[in-house]
């Protein structure tokens, strides 16, 4: 309001609206969760900018988008600035840093389109003003904790990544392929739900470090589907010795007497109760990625010219699990 003249507008304090002499209009807002979306339906706008985006879900971002429509023929764009981290930096890195875009064979109209997507990197040393002005600011920014100083300072996207395992690693972590050997015990854990159905395998190598080498996932699976999901994807050579469930399995499915586990045993899939503290659960998963002794004499055999490690984590995944490490990777603090 104090950057225009106020001939040149009207504002309105109570509706957020500032509306000019040829009739055109901004109108300021934000966004309050899901609940929001009440705010913004039927709007139409021809322009959005979201500041702090990854602030924002993916979901809050798809649902925004749905406004920038009109029958007039000025050009729908949609602005966003931000900063690593946040519930949003997944979204943000995934279009704008990794360039990862979605495509979806049964259904086209639901694919990202990478001319769709452009991003400008700038840092504060690209913003002199802010620097004249606010002398102490790179000092301040040179004081942060190193992943936010990082990813606030340098723009470091990778900084923000794996913010709750600050140990996990894909450099340390991760392995290519290998066949496993027969004798390594198998066990397989999965959650289950139509909204999504999500399964591991895992091996145990001589040291008893457990080796991530498949994953399986897929939305509206009911469970005879989704045990029949986990049978074929399951050698008949696979030493499985265990598989683990959540323990909600065990709640009596609708309209028949039986539980959600009763059917998967019924399905070829015998199960085991877990524990699902996710606390407790994270702080195992942290536990197991720390490095133990290196013994296991097929492992050490997968390193060219005996250049194995003397140590590896005691949770390893194999590198074709994309989805699987970059979900890792996102869980923020």
């Amino acid at each position: 309001l104090k950057w225009l003249p106020n001939d040149l507008y009207r504002y309105n304090g109570t509706s957020h609206l500032m509306t000019f002499e040829n009739g055109s209009s901004i109108k300021f807002g934000h966004w309050d969760g899901d609940d929001a979306e009440n705010e913004y339906q039927g709007v139409e706008y021809d322009v959005i900018f979201l500041e702090e985006a990854t602030q924002l879900s993916e979901r809050a971002f798809q649902y925004l988008q749905t406004c920038i429509r009109g029958a007039n023929e000025f050009p729908k764009r949609m602005y966003l600035t931000c900063n690593p981290g946040g519930v949003g930096h997944t979204w943000v890195k995934r279009l704008f840093i990794d360039k990862k875009y979605r495509t979806d064979a049964d259904n086209p109209e639901r694919n990202e389109n990478p001319e769709d997507y452009t991003f400008i990197f700038a840092t504060v040393d690209d913003n002199p003003w802010v620097l004249e002005s606010s002398p102490m600011y790179l000092k301040n920014l040179a004081n942060l904790p190193e992943d936010l100083r990082r990813a606030h300072r340098y723009g470091d996207w990778d900084a923000m990544s794996g913010s709750y395992f600050k140990g996990f690693s894909p450099t340390t972590h991760v392995m290519p392929r290998f066949k496993i050997p027969p004798h390594w015990p198998i066990y397989r854990s999965f959650d289950y739900g139509l909204d999504m159905f999500a399964v591991g395998w895992f091996a145990v190598d001589e040291d008893g470090r457990s080796w991530c080498f498949r994953e399986y996932e897929k939305k509206d699976l009911i469970v005879q589907d989704a045990a029949r999901a986990i049978v074929d994807n399951t050698l008949a050579s696979e030493n499985v010795m265990v598989t683990y469930a959540p323990p909600d399995m065990w709640s009596r499915a609708k309209n028949i007497n039986k539980t959600v586990a009763d059917l998967f045993i019924e399905n070829g899939v015998p199960i085991v109760r877990s524990d699902n503290n996710r606390v407790q659960g994270h702080l195992v998963m942290k536990d197991m990625m720390n490095p133990i002794p290196l013994k296991d004499k097929y492992v050490k055999s997968l390193f060219k010219d005996g250049q194995a490690p003397e140590a590896l984590p005691g949770l390893m995944f194999f590198d074709e699990l994309e989805k699987v490490i970059d979900d890792i990777c996102a869980i923020q603090a």
